[in-house]
C-alpha cells in the first residue's frame, strides 16, 4: 500500500461509504426522556434548573432580555404559551405591559413591585442599570398547599 504526502491512501478505487461503521446518533444517556411536559402540568422541583430560570419547588423564576421590550414581551408570552399559561389573561403588547410599570416618585419605594400580576404569573421590570429591557417572569406552583395566599403575600411559604 503507497501513501501520498498527507497520510492517504494514494489509489482509493473502490470506497463504499457504506461499508465503514457509522457511530450512533445519540447515546442512551442523550436522548429525551419523552415529549415535552409543559411547566403547568409537571411544575420543576426545588434545586432544579429548568430552561434558563431557577426552581425552589414553589417559585420558578427567569430574566428575559431582549435588544427591545417588545422582542423581550414576546419571548414570554412565547415560553408561556409553550409551558401551558398562554390561557391567562396577560397585556396584550409591550406597550399595554409600560402600562402597569409605576411612575417614578420623589418618595423611595422599597418594595414595590413593578409590573403585571395575576395568579400564577408575575410579569416584573428589571430595575438594573442597562438592563431597562430585561423582564423578570416569575410563576408560582398552583398545586401547593396555601397557593394563593402564599402568592398575595398574606401568608409566609415554609
Amino acid at each position: 500500500m503507497s501513501y501520498d504526502e498527507f497520510g492517504f491512501d494514494s489509489y482509493i478505487t473502490d470506497y463504499d461509504p457504506s461499508e465503514q461503521e457509522m457511530p450512533p446518533a445519540q447515546s442512551a444517556a442523550e436522548e429525551p426522556a419523552g415529549p415535552h411536559v409543559p411547566m403547568r402540568e409537571a411544575f420543576p422541583p426545588a434545586g432544579t434548573e429548568y430552561m434558563g430560570g431557577i426552581s425552589d419547588g414553589w417559585e420558578y423564576r427567569s430574566v428575559f432580555g431582549g435588544s427591545r421590550l417588545e422582542n423581550t414581551y414576546n419571548m414570554v408570552l412565547q415560553f408561556l404559551k409553550e409551558e401551558g399559561y398562554g390561557d391567562l389573561p396577560l397585556p396584550a403588547s409591550a406597550d399595554e405591559l409600560k402600562l402597569f410599570r409605576k411612575p417614578r416618585r420623589k418618595q423611595l419605594e422599597l418594595f414595590g413591585l413593578q409590573g403585571y400580576v395575576h395568579n400564577p404569573v408575575k410579569i416584573l421590570f428589571s430595575n438594573e442599570k442597562g438592563k431597562r429591557n430585561n423582564l423578570i417572569l416569575c410563576i408560582y406552583n398552583e398545586k401547593t398547599e396555601g397557593h394563593l395566599l402564599r402568592f398575595h403575600g398574606v401568608v409566609k411559604g415554609e
